[in-house]
């Protein structure tokens, strides 16, 4: 598929061609000395994403919350958690975002809320509460035990019971985060209203957490066993993997809802038009497509998690690509995704030399990218001591590595103490990774073969690039097994990707390509004409190449 829903200009959308940068406001930048980042620390720092190259931000949850999940325990849709600000300050982040070029995506939590949300303290107060039915509560099997035997995905099982009503609540999560149930129309209402607040303040779009979780079996049916292959999650997490997960969530009904919203987000477009991305951890590729909907009227994009799976190798993941593109629907954008909150860095993963080639491979496929906060550094897992342990995945399941505080670490802005996140005399909320003095915003700028100056370099050709940052994706055949080679073209631009994910070097024919010019290579020091009949690529280089016309 290479067609695009173009604005009334014919010019791609702004979410299609644009980098998406997430950022996790309690480590991007702390203003106030507390500790934690904040919505004005995000704020002093926009000139360094404008000038990084990106075009838009989105926030992880930045609403009232008790933090039992740090924010997707949202106590208050409609207000900013005192911690990150005020609302003022957000509508002076929103502006001042608008004013550098940017735009603002905010996380929104459908799936469940606090047990400290009012609306569900209202709910486990009584049977006969008007609001008892906004969440998903069943009543105890004959002997006591739970409805059924679903399973929450930090461990343990999915229902948690209520003494003063005599039932058993839903949370697909922690006990603190219980389940709406969106088969009530005013709560679809509600989180509609939620929605259309933000919308009225002028955000851009919406990242929507666990997007395919919120409608659930409505005869709550027990999930049968698993082969325990772990496809429905962002990480192996032993119990929650010994089912297969038919039931408790992924209902049919969810289309409906998701439909609904996109009308929603439509009339709001105007000049400026809105747009939603869901994350969808689903790995049967036709099931995750189709929450694009079939006339695309549901999410703009599901996020595709396919590179966070496979493989890494060339074969591996070139039949990934070629997997999405096929079964897109006609129209469809992809998009791709390396790093987030909840998942190890990439270097940590593949290495610094493996990270180069993920930037270069992330920013040249067709779709849109998003990066997370210190990719374009380098920033690696940092190990936290079990007296600094924050995230309450981790501490409840003990040894199997699903702790997410490693990723969520402080940005690192320059070599002082605290990597400039925060005054030296205060304790960040997590350690600074021990590797700051080096790897940082300050020291990488002056260091022209960096991680960051890749960035900027793969960054500045992505904007100017047509080909790249719209046009069509074509696998090149000619290429060793160890090597994904494709071209991106629009009109009468054509550039061509040569990725070598192996430790040695090889060296392609590419005969029929004629010559080219090497725009960048993810080693900084190539800028010559090349005959692409003798392609000489070093050990896990990439090269972005020109070609002649």
């Amino acid at each position: 598929m290479t067609t695009i829903r173009p604005d009334s200009n014919g010019s791609p959308l702004w979410w299609q061609s644009g980098v998406i940068y997430q950022i996790y406001p309690r480590s991007f930048q702390d203003s106030n000395a507390d500790g934690v980042g904040d919505l004005p620390g995000i704020a002093s720092r926009l000139d360094y994403l404008q000038a990084l190259g990106v075009d838009a931000i989105w926030l992880s949850p930045i609403y009232p919350s008790p933090m039992a999940d740090f924010g997707y325990d949202v106590a208050d849709y409609t207000a900013v958690h005192p911690i990150f600000g005020t609302m003022a300050d957000f509508d002076a982040l929103l502006a001042q975002t608008h004013a550098a070029g940017l735009r603002l995506i905010l996380d929104f939590v459908p799936n469940h809320t606090s047990d400290q949300h009012p609306w569900f303290v209202e709910s486990r107060s009584s049977r006969h509460n008007p609001r008892h039915d906004w969440y998903m509560w069943a009543d105890a099997r004959p002997d006591g035990s739970p409805p059924n035997n679903w399973l929450s995905v930090f461990g343990g099982p999915a229902w948690e019971w209520d003494g003063a009503t005599g039932q058993y609540y839903l949370h697909s999560f922690l006990k603190q985060q219980p389940d709406l149930n969106w088969r009530n129309p005013a709560v679809k209402a509600a989180m509609f209203d939620a929605v259309r607040f933000w919308l009225d303040r002028g955000v851009d779009g919406f990242r929507i957490d666990v997007a395919h979780y919120i409608m659930k079996d409505p005869q709550l049916r027990d999930n049968p066993p698993s082969s325990g292959d772990g496809r429905f999650i962002h990480k192996p997490i032993g119990e929650y993997d010994t089912q297969l997960h038919l039931y408790d969530h992924g209902h049919p009904d969810v289309h409906t809802v998701y439909r609904e919203l996109r009308q929603v987000l439509g009339s709001y477009d105007g000049s400026r038009p809105r747009m939603a991305v869901g994350e969808i951890h689903l790995f049967d590729w036709q099931e995750w497509a189709s929450y694009y909907g079939r006339n695309l009227d549901e999410l703009h994009m599901p996020f595709n998690f396919g590179l966070l799976k496979v493989e890494w190798q060339a074969r591996a993941v070139r039949q990934l690509v070629d997997t999405v593109e096929a079964v897109l629907p006609a129209g469809a954008w992809p998009n791709y995704v390396l790093s987030n909150h909840d998942e190890s860095r990439i270097p940590s993963r593949y290495g610094l030399a493996g990270a180069r080639l993920a930037a270069m491979l992330r920013l040249t496929l067709r779709g849109t990218p998003t990066l997370y906060y210190g990719d374009e550094l380098g920033m690696a897992d940092v190990p936290i001591p079990p007296d600094r342990e924050q995230d309450p995945w981790g501490k409840r399941e003990p040894g199997l590595g699903v702790g997410r505080d490693p990723e969520r670490t402080p940005m690192q802005w320059d070599d002082s103490p605290n990597a400039g996140f925060t005054p030296a005399n205060v304790e960040p909320w997590l350690p600074v990774s021990p590797d700051y003095r080096t790897v940082n915003v300050q020291t990488e700028r002056d260091d022209p073969a960096s991680m960051l100056n890749l960035y900027w370099q793969l960054l500045a050709w992505r904007r100017q690039s047509p080909a790249l940052h719209s046009g069509s994706y074509q696998p090149v055949e000619q290429a060793p097994d160890d090597c994904f080679v494709y071209l991106r073209r629009r009109a009468d631009e054509c550039v061509l990707v040569a990725l070598n994910f192996s430790n040695q070097e090889q060296r392609l024919n590419l005969r029929a390509f004629g010559e080219g010019k090497v725009l960048v290579s993810t080693r900084l020091d190539r800028a010559e004409r090349v005959r692409l009949a003798d392609l000489s690529l070093g050990s896990s280089e990439g090269v972005l190449i020109g070609l002649s016309s």
